[in-house]
């Protein structure tokens, strides 16, 4: 199976359907100020030609035709802070990134629990500049899609490269500034939502040096993969309703399991794609709550004895 199909299984953004009664319309907006964003120094990606811009959806914010790749931190009080760190990685199908509802509200969220958080803006696959391409980009995207292959992240790990570039750059900035931000480097884990998920699998096992200490897949792909013996517990959210992953069986759970590793899967019986922090009326609401509680049985929400 090629990248292109997974890339197709892994779009959120415009494919999500969230909380009710938002204006599911593109509307572009300005670059929003982000005095805090790092640059992570990887380099522009290579052959772009479109700049980066946003628009607004669902309420929510989203940028696309990312060249630069930044880290935006999002500090607890120190009084709270308990040393330990997550790399948020928003999702959008490699295509677009959802910053807001997958990337600054789980930050602040993981923040107020005493963890420090740092939303990844990773470099994307360029679309038109224009919205209007942008959306018939989208459209020629879902039309193509049908019917959709078995997805397996394994498979396109191989055409991440500029994006697991930026998740190992932003491992070393954060280990690098550790004591600066009151961040143990042994205790910096990773959380991401679709896309963002298949990158945080792909940062896992082939970043190298970046590591993970636990990892957080939430509605991204669960097929089967290699896992190695030293493998991060892992926690995976999805809705039995997800049109993109949840008919292609269990198999990362399964592989989690045979590997001898921690794992801890919830499956909620509505919620869609792309949820993320989203107010719903559904159970899948609840993801972020269940993902702090495994945090805390882990060890992770109280300082490191």
């Amino acid at each position: 199976m090629g990248l292109r199909h997974l890339l197709i299984a892994a779009m959120i953004g415009a494919a999500a359907v969230p909380a009710m009664a938002q204006d599911d319309r593109m509307t572009p907006i300005a670059i929003p100020a982000q005095p805090q964003a790092i640059e992570l120094g990887t380099g522009p990606l290579p052959g772009a030609t479109a700049n980066e811009s946003w628009h607004q959806q669902y309420g929510s914010r989203f940028a696309r035709n990312v060249t630069v790749a930044t880290l935006t931190p999002f500090l607890p009080d120190p009084a709270r802070a308990t040393g330990a760190a997550v790399i948020v990685a928003p999702g959008g199908g490699f295509r677009t990134l959802s910053m807001e509802n997958e990337g600054w509200d789980v930050a602040r969220a993981l923040a107020a629990r005493g963890v420090a958080a740092f939303v990844l803006k990773y470099r994307l696959n360029q679309t038109p500049a224009d919205m209007a391409g942008f959306e018939r980009s989208m459209q020629e995207m879902f039309s193509a899609a049908a019917p959709r292959p078995r997805p397996d992240p394994q498979a396109a790990m191989a055409g991440l490269a500029p994006q697991i570039a930026d998740a190992r750059a932003a491992f070393a900035l954060v280990r690098r500034r550790a004591g600066e931000w009151r961040v143990d480097p042994d205790r910096i884990g990773m959380v991401g939502f679709s896309a963002g998920a298949m990158l945080t699998l792909a940062t896992t096992l082939r970043g190298e040096d970046a590591r993970p200490a636990f990892i957080g897949n939430i509605y991204g792909p669960i097929g089967a993969m290699e896992v190695p013996a030293d493998a991060p517990p892992l926690f995976i959210a999805l809705a039995a309703d997800d049109p993109f992953f949840a008919n292609s069986g269990f198999g990362l759970i399964d592989s989690w399991k045979a590997a001898e590793r921690p794992v801890e899967f919830h499956l909620y019986e509505q919620g869609g794609h792309g949820f993320g922090m989203y107010p719903k009326t559904t159970t899948s609401t609840g993801w972020f709550d269940a993902f702090a509680r495994w945090l805390g049985m882990h060890g992770y929400l109280a300082p490191a004895a």
